[in-house]
C-alpha cells in the first residue's frame, strides 16, 4: 500500500498488512535513521496496537511522520470495513 503524506518530511509511506499485521514498513524522505528505526520496531505488530501507540503523536505541535502512518493504517482499515 503506499499513503501520500500531509505536512511531514517524508512525502510517502509504503507498508503491508498482513494477517492484521504491519510489514515492510518503507518512508520516502523523513529522517531517514529515525524512520528505519521505527520501521524496525512495529514490523510484526498488529495493526490496531500501531495505531493505538502512535496515534496523536506530533512533531513541533503538528502532526508527524509517525501519526501519518498511524492515519494511513486508520484509513486502511476503515476502507476494509466498507468493503466487506
Amino acid at each position: 500500500m503506499k499513503y501520500v503524506t500531509k505536512g511531514v518530511c517524508a512525502k510517502e509511506i509504503h507498508y503491508e498488512i498482513e494477517d492484521g499485521k504491519v510489514k515492510n514498513v518503507k518512508f520516502v524522505g523523513g529522517c531517514r535513521g529515525n524512520l528505519k528505526a521505527i520501521s524496525i520496531l512495529i514490523e510484526g505488530m498488529p495493526v490496531q496496537e500501531v495505531i493505538a501507540k502512535l496515534s496523536g503523536n506530533v512533531c513541533q505541535n503538528k502532526t508527524s511522520c509517525t501519526d501519518q502512518l498511524a492515519k494511513a493504517l486508520a484509513e486502511n482499515i476503515s476502507k476494509d470495513r466498507k468493503n466487506s
